[in-house]
């Protein structure tokens, strides 16, 4: 069963402190909110537990090992996502999803990526170039993606921009179904989330 450990992280921008002393875990078919107003650190947070912004203070354990130790096994579990959807403008839906999913060493069949384009409402938009997107329709690439990665992990900042009532309930679905799985995820979102987190982590109170 595999499980996330976050134990008393801490980082500072220059002598302004973001946070200090944060910990929390996740295991499999759970979830972990980070909260907080902006520039309350969320970001930075979820890109130390990322291992891809150096904290000052703690580590973080994958599995029981420091990623710091097993950075390969543990990026082979991850699927991060930033606040940025991460789209290529001229490519289209289909093509990013290649790109994007061939970063990750997986090449989803076509009937899976068809599959995935149709549940994000892109069927009818997936060989137009990203730019002629909305950003809410943009978004919901990242949303296919989701769906295609069979990551166990994910880390995800604010994936609800942008993305409307629909969009959101779609998201839902997709992260029930992942947790379902033996999933588990780490979230910076400010919104309300339906299934709820098994914990939230506050930041700049």
């Amino acid at each position: 069963m595999n499980r996330l450990e976050a134990r008393g992280l801490g980082c500072s921008r220059g002598s302004a402190r973001l946070f200090r002393d944060i910990t929390f875990e996740a295991g499999a078919g759970e979830w972990v909110a980070l909260r907080g107003p902006n520039g309350s650190g969320k970001t930075t947070l979820l890109r130390c537990v990322a291992g891809l912004a150096h904290a000052d203070a703690g580590e973080t354990l994958w599995n029981g090992a420091s990623i710091a130790r097993e950075r390969e096994a543990f990026h082979a579990a991850l699927l991060y996502a930033g606040h940025l959807p991460g789209i290529k403008d001229d490519l289209s839906a289909q093509e990013n999803l290649h790109a994007s999913l061939a970063l990750r060493g997986v090449a989803p069949a076509p009937a899976a990526l068809a599959a995935a384009i149709d549940q994000v409402g892109l069927a009818a938009r997936q060989r137009i170039p990203a730019r002629k997107l909305s950003a809410g329709q943009r978004r919901r690439i990242g949303l296919a993606r989701l769906a295609l990665d069979p990551a166990p992990l994910w880390l995800l900042d604010e994936p609800l921009t942008a993305l409307d009532d629909q969009g959101q309930a779609l998201f839902e679905r997709m992260l029930a179904a992942h947790l379902a799985g033996g999933g588990l995820a780490v979230i910076s979102t400010h919104h309300a989330l339906d299934p709820a987190p098994a914990r939230e982590v506050r930041l700049g109170a």
